[in-house]
């Protein structure tokens, strides 16, 4: 988005975003922008849907109840949706949070909660996770939200893995070096990373996914991360090496 709109709010919204149509916000939204931010008629917004780019806005109506806006122009073209799968053991709820939010920041297109044996916590709010996601996309300028999927077990994920994906496992294990050789190997892929529990994976959860032909370990280097620290790292190397930030 351009830097010169980058002060004004943004909202991430459903409907379809054209020139010269009106959109009126729902009540949650609306009293967001009437009674917390206090915008009032003319105030300027930006609205954003992950498939018609970032529009400008100019507020029409300013009820906390129903906040009616006119669509002014475009200011950025839509991103296109990143292929960068992303699946990690769920933590508690503030590190979830943040995880989430950082997953977004970092370019992942799909998320996903990977329920294993010394997973923290095994019943999710999916709308929470959602929120989130779409929290962040707003406040970091983000134009295509990642899908967020709702839990699912290590074993269910194996088994229904796609052929054609390389899935990189940030294994604590692993002998400590650098990950940029292995992750050069994979450039044309597509890929995936999964970082898993505060307290590892199980013995017999590491061994079936070391054996798997479609895994590829690395190591983050020569320390022990948390788990929320080593997303983030995993997350940036992969879009350094092989993804986006090139």
């Amino acid at each position: 988005m351009p830097r010169s709109h980058a002060a004004l709010p943004r909202l991430f919204v459903t409907p379809d975003l054209t020139a010269g149509a009106q959109l009126t916000l729902a009540k949650e939204q609306s009293l967001y922008l009437a009674a917390v931010l206090r915008k009032i008629v003319g105030d300027e917004v930006v609205l954003f849907n992950g498939r018609d780019g970032a529009w400008l806005t100019r507020l029409f109506s300013d009820s906390k109840k129903s906040v009616t806006l006119d669509l002014i122009e475009k200011i950025a073209t839509q991103t296109p949706v990143s292929d960068l799968w992303y699946g990690f053991a769920p933590l508690k709820t503030e590190r979830l949070d943040y995880v989430i939010q950082k997953a977004v920041e970092m370019g992942a297109g799909t998320i996903q909660p990977v329920i294993t044996r010394f997973t923290q916590v095994s019943r999710l709010k999916h709308e929470r996770l959602v929120a989130n996601a779409i929290e962040a996309a707003e406040q970091c300028e983000v134009l295509s939200v990642p899908t967020v999927e709702p839990e699912i077990t290590l074993e269910k994920l194996l088994d229904s893995w796609p052929a054609d994906r390389k899935l990189i496992l940030a294994d604590e294990s692993e002998a400590s070096s650098s990950p940029v050789e292995a992750l050069q190997g994979l450039k044309g892929h597509k890929v995936g990373v999964l970082i898993g529990p505060e307290g590892g994976f199980s013995d017999d959860e590491r061994a079936k996914l070391r054996a798997l032909p479609y895994v590829v370990p690395i190591s983050l280097g020569p320390r022990i991360l948390r788990a929320d620290t080593a997303a983030v790292a995993a997350l940036a190397v992969i879009q350094a090496i092989i993804g986006d930030w090139r």
